[in-house]
């Protein structure tokens, strides 16, 4: 009886250890697994964002090669949106995606996180053909069919956060603008933070433009820092002197994904300072209150998800003047 007994625990004792080394092995691998999907979403999040950032300002040729009228043309707008546009800390108006927002508050998933909006127009496969080659894409991929009729008649792409299938997600949204249908749909699960900062040329905070300006940014800004307050002519003339976008991101893994259940603070901008007393991760945000630029420096909960943090740079190629 005793040897069965001693032969018992030891069994028993084998069986523990071997289920201990199985859910280890299991954890490793998850958070391996994990790990590589993250990469890859990382991948194709920079490479979508670096393509439709590129093509922002691009005009059909018949656009590009002649100058602005100097003169009123029926249906030219006196004052056109600029190409290259976005929102701080915000949600999407669901109406008008383009021109208004909704304030994101701390209860909403993917707090702190920004909107970029980029107009850009299609291709003729030759000058005069009335046939695009397909080559200019909107935010969800769709190769962009319509020959723009105006010098303002532009596809509208608006990148953001919101919540798909219980997740947040970096989301697309697209405005055809023949019937003005707006659609939206994920484009990168597990985004939870989404940063931009705008190189600009020439521009103070808040204030219009006095100085001329070359292809060079000399400063990082947020999207509110580029509004004149009361002045629609001087903001847009503003975003006009955007010459990069810097981005920013957090990307999460599924539940359990993490082997460390401790306390993690993310930097989508990196841990810099912007002075010696300043609060980390807010030396390209030309500020040192972080209530001013809320995601810049991420502190999630403790909930067992891998994370990993994103961040390029996009200097424009096209000249964002009229």
């Amino acid at each position: 009886m005793v040897e069965l007994l001693v032969a018992l625990i030891i069994s028993m004792l084998i069986a523990l250890a071997a289920i201990a080394a199985l859910t280890v092995t299991r954890q490793g691998f998850s958070a391996v697994d994990a790990s590589a999907q993250l990469r890859d979403n990382g991948r194709f999040a920079a490479d979508l964002l670096q393509r439709m950032v590129v093509q922002s300002g691009y005009k059909d040729v018949q656009y590009a090669a002649t100058t602005l009228p100097t003169t009123a043309v029926t249906g030219l707008a006196t004052n056109p949106d600029s190409n290259v546009f976005g929102f701080n800390n915000a949600l999407i108006n669901s109406t008008d995606p383009t021109h208004a927002s909704n304030a994101r508050s701390t209860s909403v998933a993917g707090y702190g996180s920004d909107v970029l909006v980029l107009r850009y127009q299609g291709v003729e496969t030759f000058p005069g053909s009335g046939v695009a080659d397909g080559s200019m894409i909107d935010c969800a991929g769709n190769g962009v069919t319509a020959i723009p009729i105006s010098r303002y008649d532009r596809r509208e792409s608006v990148i953001h956060v919101a919540v798909s299938v219980g997740e947040p997600a970096l989301m697309c949204t697209w405005i055809n603008p023949a019937s003005g249908t707006i659609t939206t749909q994920p484009i990168v699960q597990g985004v939870e933070n989404f940063q931009i900062l705008y190189g600009t040329d020439g521009v103070t905070a808040g204030a219009a433009p006095t100085t001329a300006t070359d292809s060079v940014p000399d400063a990082y800004l947020r999207a509110d820092q580029l509004t004149v307050a009361g002045n629609a002519v001087a903001t847009n003339d503003n975003w006009r002197r955007v010459r990069s976008i810097r981005i920013g991101m957090v990307l999460r893994g599924p539940a359990n994904s993490a082997i460390d259940r401790t306390s993690a603070t993310y930097y989508p901008f990196g841990a810099a300072k912007p002075s010696s007393t300043g609060t980390a991760g807010l030396a390209m945000a030309q500020t040192v209150a972080s209530a001013l630029d809320p995601g810049t420096v991420f502190t999630p909960a403790i909930d067992g998800r891998l994370r990993q943090t994103l961040s390029f740079t996009v200097h424009l190629r096209n000249d964002q003047g009229l």
